[in-house]
C-alpha cells in the first residue's frame, strides 16, 4: 500500500553527464534495525510509520554520501540529491540525481557491484525517543538531513538497497513529467537545508536525541 509520494521537479535534460538517476530503499518503517546504529548506545531502532511520514518532507534536497570504504557516513561528500520520497509497505523508497562526472568513482563502485550488495542508511536530527531505557529505541518524531550509500552489510537496516535507475526513453520521461505537473499541489513539496546539530538530551517526559545516523 502506497502512504504517501514527494517530489521535488526537475527539468528533463538528455544525456546530462553529471546527472545519473538512482533508486533505492533507504530504511524500513514499524520494523527495528537489524544491527544497532552508530551512536544509539547499543539499541537497535524502530521508526514508526507516523514518524516517517512526518519527516518525509525534509528528505527531498537532501543530500546522499558515501566513505572511500563504502562502510559509513561522510556528509562533507556529497555525491547526490534526493528529489523524491515514497513510502510503499514497510518500505521508505527514495530516488533522485548522482553528481555522475564529479564522482566517477561512485559510478565505477556501483556499476561494479553485483545485485543487491549496495544499500543506504539515513542521517537524522531533532530525533525524540520514546523510551531511553528501552531495550529497542522507538524513534517518534525525527528530521531527515541526508543518507549514505554504502555495502548493505554495513547497513544497521539489512533490507536497504540502492542502484542507478534505469534508462527511460525520452517519450516515457516527458509523459511521466507530465503526470507530476498533473498532481495536486500538495503532493509537490520544495525543501530547504534543515541545520545539522549535535547530540543533546534534554530531561523531560519525551527525550529529544539530536543526531543519528543509521
Amino acid at each position: 500500500m502506497r502512504l504517501r509520494a514527494m517530489a521535488v521537479g526537475l527539468p528533463e535534460v538528455p544525456e546530462h553527464p553529471n546527472r545519473v538517476a538512482f533508486e533505492g530503499v533507504l530504511t524500513l518503517v514499524d520494523e527495528p534495525s537489524t544491527r544497532a546504529p552508530a551512536g544509539a548506545r547499543g539499541h537497535r531502532v524502530v521508526l514508526t510509520r507516523a514518524a516517517a511520514l512526518g519527516a518525509l518532507p525534509s528528505l527531498l534536497g537532501m543530500g546522499v554520501d558515501f566513505t572511500p570504504a563504502w562502510d559509513g557516513h561522510d556528509a562533507r561528500r556529497k555525491c547526490g540529491v534526493i528529489t523524491e520520497a515514497d513510502i510503499v509497505g514497510s518500505q521508505l523508497k527514495v530516488s533522485g540525481y548522482l553528481f555522475a562526472k564529479d564522482f566517477p568513482e561512485v559510478m565505477r563502485q556501483l556499476r561494479r557491484s553485483g545485485p543487491g550488495e549496495m544499500g543506504m542508511s539515513y542521517e537524522l536530527a531533532n530525533a525524540h525517543v520514546e523510551d531511553m531505557n528501552a531495550a529497542v529505541w522507538t524513534l517518534t518524531r525525527a528530521t531527515f538531513t541526508g543518507a549514505a550509500i554504502l555495502l548493505r552489510e554495513k547497513a544497521a537496516y539489512s533490507n536497504t538497497h540502492f542502484a542507478l535507475a534505469p534508462k527511460r526513453c525520452r517519450t516515457l520521461a516527458a509523459a511521466s513529467a507530465l503526470r507530476c505537473e498533473e498532481k495536486p499541489p500538495e503532493h509537490r513539496m520544495r525543501s530547504s537545508e534543515p541545520l545539522r546539530r549535535d547530540f543533546v538530551l534534554q530531561p523531560g517526559k519525551e527525550t529529544r536525541w539530536k543526531s543519528m545516523t543509521y
